[in-house]
């Protein structure tokens, strides 16, 4: 675990204000003790998470694909091809949305801005360890356009159910 009790209660603050800015739909969906805390999140969000991340075309049409997301620091965190469609599309609209959903009663949804990490930035770094650490080696061995991505997220929430949910 990479967060500080700092980043631990910023990313509370921010799950705490995002359910309150939810509907009632969604409120009725992810009840208080459905709701997943900080904590919770950081403790069960380790190694690769398959991330469902949104983006829009240059014309406003809506594109998913799913890619190794890591929770590190109380934010997702990526890599991908930086020539890529995707990547090309977060630089001119770094608006994005993610979804973690390992199985029908778990779920982790947020809306933010995508921030591209630069090589000596102290996220770029953790990043990469965390790759050498999780893959054996760092992205920077897969291609020469690799980068590195953190979405800087306005909502996110996190809700579980069930007896796995704990």
């Amino acid at each position: 675990m990479l967060e500080t009790a700092d980043e631990i209660q910023e990313l509370q603050a921010l799950l705490d204000a995002s359910f309150g800015r939810a509907s009632a739909h969604l409120r009725s969906i992810m009840t208080p003790e459905r709701r997943l805390s900080a904590v919770d999140l950081v403790d069960q969000l380790t190694g690769i998470a398959v991330l469902d991340v949104a983006t829009v075309t240059a014309t406003g049409e809506p594109r998913i694909s799913a890619l190794d997301g890591h929770f590190l620091h109380g934010r997702w965190h990526f890599t991908t091809d930086g020539v890529s469609p995707k990547a090309r599309q977060m630089r001119a609209r770094p608006s994005v949305s993610a979804a973690f959903t390992p199985r029908e009663d778990y779920g982790v949804f947020c809306h933010g801005k995508v921030r591209f990490l630069s090589d000596g930035m102290q996220e770029f770094d953790d990043l990469e360890q965390h790759c050498l650490r999780t893959y054996g080696q760092s992205p920077r061995e897969w291609g020469e356009q690799i980068v590195y991505l953190r979405i800087e997220p306005s909502w996110m929430v996190g809700w579980a159910m069930g007896p796995e949910a704990a």
